[in-house]
């Protein structure tokens, strides 16, 4: 009986065998209609189910034939719509023109209010630290007046001695000055020119100008007012002035004056320096001069046309702005009718100086 079971068991292995194949091929069959990927799958079931009869040819116990074993079958999926044709695009509207933003409900920058309102209780007060004193009010108060004033509204002074110094030549010595004071604002100035030469204890000759100069252009002042002409053993000539006087693109400074005097006498007179600067202190300044008439005046030696001119340089070494003393060399000669007279007089017409002296201002 022993043996007639454990026969009947072995006939029926194989049955359930091809059973558990059939169902596994089926399973396969189904999926792979449905997943693209099934043929790959079906490959490693096969391999598994080789590999479960080997392991079963050996006496082990059977496994289930496939993982796909106990699943339920996949539906079938649902046949999908057809897409509907796009319609076509509608024609936009034309933009309405724009309604302002108050009407159109956005935002009005007009109502909001900026940061502010009243201070929190434990804000610092402004005015702690003043004492209990208030711009305009109490005993420091400005007043009412006007207390801000600019620059150019002040008056001021100012003294430029220019040239105060020694001159020698052909063994006889001379002293001469020229210097320039004025006092206003920066547009309006009185100004007072002077500019002369003694030798021997007497003023040979003296210029003397008072004029109001008025700014017409950046460094530019105009300059009207009255000249004054003396000197010992010769008789007074006075003339309206009216010149200019300025700084020069490439800082040349400019004097240009013309001159109507009494008798129908006229004159121009032209003088231009140059500062060049070797150090910070060390300053040479070429220097010309040149005086023309219009007619011929023989009680002071003057002739008409270009009367006489100088042409000078000085090198002087600044200690301070305000105080530079200086040496140079200049030549003065006269011309023309001017020079006619002076070699009738007996003098020279032109002669070269060594010069000495200080630049100083306040």
């Amino acid at each position: 009986m022993t043996v007639m079971k454990k026969t009947s068991r072995s006939l029926a292995r194989p049955a359930t065998r091809v059973a558990a194949a059939v169902l596994a091929l089926a399973a396969m069959g189904a999926a792979s209609a449905q997943d693209p990927h099934a043929g790959h799958q079906g490959h490693q079931g096969q391999q598994a189910q080789q590999a479960q009869q080997e392991h079963q040819g050996h006496g082990e116990p059977a496994q289930d034939a496939s993982p796909m074993q106990g699943m339920e079958p996949m539906q079938p999926m649902e046949p999908m719509e057809p897409m509907q044709p796009m319609q076509p695009v509608q024609s936009m509207e034309p933009m309405q023109s724009t309604q302002p933003m108050q009407q159109s409900g956005a935002m009005d920058h007009g109502d909001m209010k900026m940061q502010g309102g009243s201070a929190p209780p434990d804000a610092r007060d402004p005015h702690a630290y003043s004492g209990g004193y208030q711009l305009g009010t109490g005993k420091y108060a400005l007043g009412d007046k006007r207390q801000l004033m600019m620059a150019d509204e002040h008056l001021f002074a100012s003294v430029l001695v220019d040239r105060l110094e020694w001159a020698h030549a052909s063994g006889e010595n001379a002293a001469a000055y020229e210097a320039q004071a004025w006092f206003g604002n920066s547009y309006d100035k009185l100004v007072l020119k002077a500019e002369g030469e003694a030798a021997k204890g007497k003023m040979h000759e003296a210029r003397t100008e008072l004029l109001w100069g008025h700014a017409v252009a950046s460094y530019w002042d105009t300059q009207l007012g009255l000249r004054n002409d003396a000197g010992s053993g010769r008789p007074a000539r006075n003339w309206l002035a009216f010149g200019i006087q300025g700084l020069a693109p490439y800082w040349f400074e400019v004097d240009a004056t013309a001159y109507v005097g009494t008798s129908g006498r006229t004159a121009l007179r032209l003088a231009a320096e140059y500062e060049l600067l070797l150090t910070q202190r060390l300053i040479l300044q070429p220097r010309i001069e040149a005086n023309l008439y219009g007619k011929n005046d023989p009680e002071t030696g003057i002739g008409s046309g270009l009367s006489s001119g100088t042409v000078g340089v000085r090198l002087r070494y600044e200690f301070t702005r305000q105080f530079a003393p200086y040496i140079g060399v200049e030549r003065y000669q006269a011309f023309g009718n001017t020079a006619d007279m002076i070699r009738t007089a007996g003098g020279r017409a032109g002669e070269t100086r060594f010069v000495a002296g200080v630049r100083m201002w306040f």
